[in-house]
């Protein structure tokens, strides 16, 4: 698979097969995707694999959080406090687009909510990946885990894999950390659910757009 095909074809799966993931397809993808540039070469990332019970207690303790009402304290800051146009606008539509497939109506919170917590149950996934880097090299690295994060998307795409890039899974990162036994002075970017989609889902049949070049490309002679 080439490159430009890679691209397109990757969407966030929201509905995985129970199908394990050879352990040597997931080693093949990150063996690859430790070539992604950074600056001064520095390979800010440090990637923790869960699968099977690990995978498993990290839900329950998510959604156990969840469930009593804890905060969620990410290491950083995703999303802005106050929406702006054209992005306030573009992420009402992705969302009335998920819940248009699947046909949830608007205003019933109930169902939502229900949909939402799937983020952290890895939406049925058997492999999730939590992305973590140091805190002393400040968030400007944040752009070099970012570029290996789409990497690890894309080879998995070509592997024949699917993902899901989550920040909701960064939203407890204490709680990560605790269980994974990640050291304090580490900071979790986001997590990734991987495995093989399920294409009679009709979440998977979701598909966000794209803008069109000449609304973000200016040439300049």
């Amino acid at each position: 698979m080439d490159v430009n095909l890679a691209v397109r074809k990757r969407k966030s799966v929201r509905k995985f097969m129970e199908e394990p993931v050879p352990r040597h397809l997931i080693e093949n993808v990150l063996d690859a995707a430790r070539w992604a540039p950074s600056g001064g070469n520095c390979q800010p990332w440090r990637v923790e694999v869960v699968t099977g019970d690990a995978l498993k207690r990290i839900s329950r303790n998510i959604l156990s959080a969840r469930e009593k009402g804890m905060k969620p304290e990410p290491d950083f800051d995703y999303y802005p406090e106050s929406w702006v146009s054209p992005y306030r606008e573009r992420r009402f539509q992705c969302g009335i687009a998920l819940y248009t497939a699947l046909g949830i109506k608007r205003g019933d919170n109930r169902e939502r909510l229900k949909v939402w917590l799937e983020n952290y149950r890895f939406f049925g996934a058997p492999v999730g990946l939590f992305f973590f880097l140091p805190r002393a090299l400040g968030t400007g690295f944040l752009m070099d885990m970012g570029i290996f994060i789409q990497s690890v998307a894309l080879l998995a795409t070509e592997q024949g894999l699917s993902t899901c890039i989550q920040a909701s899974l960064a939203e407890y990162p204490d709680i990560v950390r605790s269980l994974l036994n990640v050291p304090e002075d580490f900071s979790l970017a986001c997590g990734m659910s991987l495995g093989y989609e399920d294409e009679g889902a009709g979440v998977n049949r979701f598909r966000t757009q794209r803008v069109l070049l000449e609304e973000f490309v200016t040439w300049h002679e």
